[in-house]
């Protein structure tokens, strides 16, 4: 046998492990991932069918100032008057719904830091704060108004 049809063998064993682990990879791709994949971009065209299914679970700005006047005006002069009340508060359709739903008041200290902990991802402008540092273990509430925070 010449000694270049030598290692012949060990190259078709790896081409058959190489061919078996993308059929394999195929099979299991056609399993797994819907048909409908890719049918808007990178994304299942069922999706929005799927959404539309869904219970509505936002009520949206509109919804809240009826009720609650004195907080809606309060957040329009304050820095939050950009900020969605349910970014906050949370999904409210339920309690726009049925008013007599009360929802759960956010814990003060969780809420203020997911938006206002130091990160350098944050642009320099935004007000962010080192909580150690900035507060003796009190609730944001009782220096800040959350609804028109002053810096």
């Amino acid at each position: 046998m010449p000694s270049d049809l030598r290692h012949a063998k060990h190259l078709i064993m790896l081409g058959v492990v190489v061919a078996g682990g993308m059929a394999a990879f195929l099979l299991l791709r056609a399993a797994v991932v819907p048909a409908d994949f890719g049918q808007y971009g990178h994304y299942r065209g069922g999706a929005l069918e799927d959404n539309r299914r869904r219970a509505v679970a936002f009520a949206g700005q509109a919804a809240c100032a009826p009720c609650h006047e004195e907080a809606v005006a309060a957040r329009g002069k304050g820095r939050h008057q950009k900020v969605s009340c349910e970014a906050c508060h949370g999904a409210l359709a339920f309690h726009a719904e049925d008013p007599a739903r009360k929802p759960k008041l956010p814990e003060a200290a969780e809420l203020c830091r997911r938006c206002h902990e130091a990160d350098t991802a944050k642009p320099k402008g935004f007000p962010q704060v080192v909580l150690k540092e900035h507060y003796g273990g009190e609730a944001c509430s009782s220096c800040h108004q959350a609804h028109a925070p002053k810096l």
